[in-house]
């Protein structure tokens, strides 16, 4: 799998996305990042501090799949951003974009693209 190309195909989706990245497990980006010409909202240290919390989330969350099923994607709406992740086999992809994205179907076109190229 090309990660690089994967998170660009994600980014393309919708020019409402700010952020594709894959966080590995121990909360580092390996691939991605922000949209060119979009600024973070947060600075460099606290973006660490996001992709370790995620990778810790994930694996917790895990404790409930033989009972509820594996998690798909998880999202959170806040006051000036929508956060997406999508667990995969090693990473998480986590995704940000303006809060007037199309949450209802965008989350499953991700889900797609990591299945083409997983």
């Amino acid at each position: 799998m090309n990660k690089e190309i994967m998170c660009e195909t994600i980014r393309k989706l919708d020019p409402k996305v700010r952020f594709v990245g894959l966080i590995n497990d121990k909360g580092h980006l390996i691939a991605g990042g922000m949209v060119e010409g979009k600024d973070t909202l947060e600075d460099k240290k606290k973006d660490e501090m996001l992709y370790l919390e995620l990778a810790l989330r994930v694996k917790m969350r895990q404790e409930f799949d033989e009972e509820l099923g594996p998690v798909r994607f998880a999202m959170s709406y806040r006051d000036k951003v929508l956060v997406m992740s999508f667990p995969m086999a090693r990473e998480v992809l986590l995704v940000s974009a303006e809060k007037d994205l199309d949450f209802s179907k965008f989350p499953f076109s991700v889900l797609k693209i990591i299945k083409e190229y997983s």
